[in-house]
């Protein structure tokens, strides 16, 4: 698998000869004002709620390229509803074998409403499995006991977590997060984008240490082979 940073929570995973494009924020993101969005061609668009720091971008690149928007029933709903129906609703519990691997929709603890302010469902989580490994994307989420049903469930590579603290997560509780679903890579996404969000990076990597965890926080359009 291979790891594309956009910055926020946006990334690409490639796998299985797939683009998955998580939770598209880029052209409103001034850190990533380098990137081209044009030149974004995924298959998959998966969405872990309809906040417009994680959907600002959906319609741009969906335009662009031949993209399936997976997400919530709401959330795939809403977009529907604007002309862009390739899409595969699912909600926190079910699962689905698409042609890149198996998702299954775990709960996040967080809100979620669409750019308009309408209803957006329930946030989620995502465990996806397939023949190059098995990793979790937490979305946007406060530490939950529910994670520990992740690493009895799963035997994880990687984790993908928010550390930016305030609206989600921060590094001590992805940490302790890490532990619950029972892996030691780390990646953190959800940090420096606002203010509010902004972290230490050497605190937080020294944190990592001390708790055994490999801590990797990208830099906007940074590649990783996991």
């Amino acid at each position: 698998m291979k790891f594309t940073f956009f910055g926020h929570a946006s990334f690409m995973i490639e796998t299985m000869g797939k683009k998955l494009l998580f939770d598209p924020f880029i052209t409103p993101n001034e850190l990533a004002k380098d990137i081209d969005v044009n030149a974004i061609q995924p298959d998959y668009i998966l969405l872990s709620h309809g906040h417009g720091d994680h959907v600002a971008d959906v319609e741009l690149i969906y335009q662009n390229s031949q993209a399936t928007i997976v997400s919530t029933y709401e959330v795939v709903n809403w977009f529907g509803s604007k002309g862009l129906d390739r899409g595969h609703p699912m909600n926190p519990g079910g699962s689905w074998t698409f042609d890149f691997g198996k998702i299954k929709l775990v709960s996040a603890v967080h809100s979620s409403s669409m750019p308009d302010g309408s209803y957006g469902g329930n946030p989620v989580g995502m465990v996806i499995s397939n023949d190059e490994g098995t990793f979790y994307y937490a979305g946007d989420t406060a530490l939950t006991k529910d994670m520990e049903l992740i690493g009895e469930e799963f035997d994880l590579n990687f984790a993908i977590m928010p550390i930016g603290d305030n609206f989600t997560m921060g590094v001590d509780d992805a940490l302790r997060a890490c532990k619950m679903v029972g892996t030691t890579k780390l990646i953190g996404v959800h940090f420096d984008t606002f203010g509010y969000i902004a972290i230490d990076h050497d605190s937080s990597k020294t944190k990592a240490t001390a708790a055994g965890v490999d801590l990797v926080i990208p830099e906007i359009e940074q590649e990783i082979v996991l």
